[in-house]
This record gives C-alpha cells, sequence and structure tokens, in this order.
C-alpha cells in the first residue's frame, strides 16, 4: 500500500471536526488510523504555530531523484564501454580477415 501524504490544511480540518464528532468516526470517514489522528491532536496541542510545518516526505522524493540520476550516470558509462569494446571487436575482426583471407 503506497504511503499517503497529508497536507497541513486536512489535518487542521480533521482536528477542527473532532468538536462535532468522534475520532473513530473521523478516522473511518477518512480512512486514517486513530493513532495518526492522536499523534496529529497531540502535536497541534503541543505548538499551534509549529504544527504540521514541514513539507512532508519531499525528502524522499529527492532521495528518488538522486537515485536515478545515479542510474543513469551508470547506464551511460556502461553504453559507452560497450561502444567502445564493439568498436574493438570490429577492428579485431577486420585485422583477422586480412591476415587470414578465405
Amino acid at each position: 500500500m503506497k504511503r499517503r501524504i497529508f497536507s497541513r490544511e486536512f489535518k487542521l480540518s480533521l482536528l477542527q471536526e473532532l468538536e462535532s464528532k468522534s475520532a473513530s468516526q473521523i478516522c473511518k470517514e477518512h480512512e486514517i488510523h486513530p493513532v495518526l489522528l492522536s499523534s496529529w491532536k497531540r502535536d497541534y496541542n503541543r505548538d499551534p504555530a509549529k504544527a504540521f510545518s514541514g513539507r512532508g516526505n519531499a525528502w524522499r522524493e529527492e532521495a528518488k531523484i538522486a537515485k536515478y540520476e545515479r542510474l543513469i550516470g551508470q547506464l551511460y558509462a556502461e553504453n559507452a564501454l560497450l561502444k567502445k569494446t564493439a568498436e574493438l571487436l570490429q577492428q579485431r575482426r577486420a585485422e583477422e580477415r586480412r591476415k587470414w583471407p578465405q
């Protein structure tokens, strides 16, 4: 199952819904785990101004991009090696044909 990312606005709206609905009802409606909702509530109660100020999982996206960039670099290097090897093989075959005509 793919991990979901929730915006700050979404989290705050769910915390506002807690005033009129039960936590279990909100969790069922939005298909989230009750522990997640209580964690958001705890974070908000500690410091409302700084709650949910992060960028989510942006670092994971950056890590994926870096991973794919490394992969592209490796593929370019392999491609260059294969081209050089193919050229050398063609040259050797041409030399052998000159040495041993049929």
